[in-house]
């Protein structure tokens, strides 16, 4: 065996291992929850990275609470809202900025990438009486404006990014069919703009779905609450226990849909952008 194949071969195991070592870092907790939850009572705190034996009973508990539930019929909702709102707004600001040339984009770029860059608990407080003010506490709509204020410019900056890229023969051939500019945007750039929209829009949908911070001080009721704060308010028996079987249920339940879209819209996320598109 020659020194170079030899050395091929080391690479090629050193990068497998470095994979493997990803992936079970990545994939590791989430397996350890599934297992968790599968345990019987009895075996919760038995150290095991195997199921012995299945147990729903973690599962039944938790769909058996009307709180939880509607946690996640709040979820759902505030997390889609969000999503059709900032790709609206998102892709028509993208438009704006990607397409119309005008004095003092790239400073409105940098004031909206800027605005990204703020933590939750800096703008609370004020967020909070803004959300007061227009008599959306303990509402879904409070959620969905909060959420939407922290998604829209990470979702501007994406679709911007991507609408540069376009081809301008396309909306040169569109204007000279005497397409206006909304029938460009929709009929035109849209379909081309399907990669960066799924991906935008499952950031946007992740974000609103694990937020926490937001829905636990805009919020007051059980039947408001979204999921991550109806997980941390799942409690034992006493101050001192927590009741971490159901616990885990509810942590895998609301994690597969996440990893369900993710699996669907996969191949649109790493699709290329403008195949096909120009020809010639």
């Amino acid at each position: 065996m020659s020194l170079r194949m030899l050395k091929s071969i080391l690479l090629k195991i050193g990068f497998w291992a470095l994979v493997a070592v990803l992936v079970l870092y990545a994939v590791f907790p989430f397996y350890y929850a599934v297992v968790t939850s599968l345990k019987p009572s009895s075996e919760l705190f038995e150290v095991s990275y195997w199921v012995d034996s299945i147990d729903f009973f973690n599962y039944a508990a938790v769909l058996s609470q009307p709180t939880f539930l509607a946690a996640i019929r709040n979820s759902v909702l505030v997390a889609v809202s969000v999503v059709i709102i900032a790709l609206l707004l998102g892709l028509t600001a993208a438009w704006a900025l990607g397409r119309v040339r005008f004095r003092g984009r790239t400073m409105v770029m940098m004031i909206v990438l800027g605005v990204s860059m703020f933590p939750q608990v800096a703008v609370l407080s004020g967020l909070f009486e803004v959300i007061r003010t227009l008599d959306l506490y303990n509402s879904p709509g409070g959620l969905i404006l909060s959420y939407t204020i922290f998604t829209l410019p990470f979702t501007v900056w994406i679709l911007t990014t991507f609408m540069r890229q376009l081809p301008d023969e396309l909306e040169e051939a569109a204007i000279v069919d005497g397409a206006s500019p909304w029938i460009t945007l929709t009929k035109v750039f849209m379909p081309l703009l399907w990669p960066a929209m799924v991906t935008t829009g499952l950031l946007a949908f992740i974000a609103a779905w694990n937020e926490f911070l937001f829905a636990l001080t805009f919020t007051l009721t059980d039947t408001q609450r979204t999921v991550p704060v109806a997980i941390a308010l799942i409690s034992g028996g006493s101050q001192y226990e927590l009741p971490w079987g159901p616990i885990m249920a509810a942590s895998v339940i609301v994690t597969v849909p996440l990893v369900v879209l993710v699996v669907i819209f996969q191949r649109r996320i790493v699709s290329g952008l403008t195949a096909g598109a120009v020809k010639g």
